[in-house]
């Protein structure tokens, strides 16, 4: 194959997120979400504490947003949340990875907000509604720069926060995750064959809640620095 191809469209940019400490970028190859993986906010939601195995979805790779950035409010919704998740970055990868080797194929470690329609604008409140339309739109995946393991160690534990406008709603702890970091990339990887640049979203912890145009958004996690997203006006 020719290493100078011509497409007929424009060829979609490659994203990535910058690296804590260098000059080098991480890219972005799949971005995988877990859901309700805290009891607490499993308790906010209604649903059942069971441990369950842990609810899987996936954000479109262009719906990253660097830290600092403004979001506009998306279409179709009166009501956007925040939740407040540690994302973890894949150095490698493959098929039916052990727990006891999942941390090996760790990159490093960041923080990252699953933006989500809470509610969807004509569309039936039902458990059965696809979650793209409240979890996978345009700008959802808002993150920070990779730590890389180098620097930070296996993020296991330490707080996990969100403050807006200064006022703080989530405030909880890492070590409150229902499946841990190990058990979620050995779960994923029996479904999906994991890949370097892939991202994983592990869940938020209790205290979600709605924002408007012009709130700021801090997001916390202990030896991980900030992540900071301004709410835009909404989107037409």
């Amino acid at each position: 194959m020719s290493d100078s191809l011509e497409f007929v469209v424009e060829a979609p940019r490659t994203v990535s997120l910058p690296v804590a400490g260098s000059d080098q970028r991480f890219p972005v190859r799949r971005i995988y979400c877990i859901g309700r993986n805290y009891v607490a906010h499993v308790r906010e939601m209604g649903g059942d504490e069971r441990r369950d195995p842990p609810i899987v979805f996936q954000k479109p790779t262009d719906s990253v947003v660097q830290s600092g950035s403004i979001v506009p409010y998306p279409p179709m919704t009166d009501n956007y949340h925040f939740e407040l998740e540690l994302l973890v970055a894949m150095k490698s990868g493959g098929y039916d990875i052990p727990v006891s080797q999942a941390l090996d194929h760790i990159y490093g470690y960041g923080i990252c907000l699953d933006m989500t329609r809470r509610s969807v604008t004509e569309a039936p409140d039902s458990p059965r509604l696809p979650w793209e339309l409240k979890k996978s739109f345009d700008q959802s995946a808002p993150c920070s720069a990779i730590y890389p393991v180098e620097q930070v160690g296996h993020v296991a534990s330490g707080a996990i926060r969100l403050d807006v406008d200064g006022v703080p709603h989530q405030n909880s702890d890492l070590s409150l995750m229902i499946w841990k970091t190990p058990e979620i990339i050995a779960t994923l990887s029996r479904y999906f064959s994991l890949q370097p640049g892939d991202i994983i979203m592990t869940g938020t912890p209790d205290g979600v809640g709605p924002v408007l145009p012009g709130n700021v958004m801090v997001g916390h996690i202990e030896g991980l620095g900030d992540l900071t997203i301004t709410v835009g006006e909404r989107q037409s």
